[in-house]
């Protein structure tokens, strides 16, 4: 693998498909997808935080999403938590890959903003509802929050906010 290996993902869904990241010290990475996570924080199937839990089960987007593609959405996370099922996905872009190749590492937690239609936020979002403060929400990928073109755009927000 000499570079990043993505699926095009579905842009209804806020899975993002197996994928393949090299990284600097050599090493592989391989994402499962993005998965509702017990917790805002919650970089394991074991962290669950039950006020989190109970403000998106009372979040109507949450449901307008998730109860028409319950059977859809139930594949992916099982994808997530469980490796074999995960193999034959990624086996659709490096064939000769076995199960002794892979070994569970760490999870990050990606921030998707959800309309209360049950549709995803395919942008950033700023808001200013606070004085003296310029919120950047919906930043899901790593990447994008490295752009410098979106770090323009961040200044050009910040300048008119606060009338630089």
């Amino acid at each position: 693998v000499n570079g990043n290996i993505y699926p095009v993902p579905n842009p209804d869904f806020p899975f993002l498909g197996v994928h393949f990241t090299p990284r600097m010290d050599g090493a592989i990475w391989v994402g499962p997808n993005a998965v509702l996570a017990g917790s805002r924080e919650g970089y394991s199937w074991r962290d669950v935080d039950k006020r989190d839990m109970a403000e998106m089960a009372s979040f109507r987007g949450l449901w307008k999403l998730a109860v028409p593609n319950l059977s859809y959405g139930l594949k992916e996370m099982a994808k997530s938590a469980l490796m074999p099922l995960q193999l034959s996905d990624l086996q659709r872009f490096i064939p000769q890959l076995k199960m002794s190749d892979l070994v569970r590492g760490s999870a990050g937690v990606r921030a998707q903003a959800m309309a209360p239609d049950g549709s995803l936020v395919d942008d950033f979002q700023f808001d200013e509802s606070c004085h003296g403060m310029l919120h950047v929400r919906n930043a899901p990928s790593p990447a994008a929050t490295s752009s410098l073109a979106i770090a323009d755009l961040i200044v050009e927000q910040a300048a008119k906010h606060f009338k630089l």
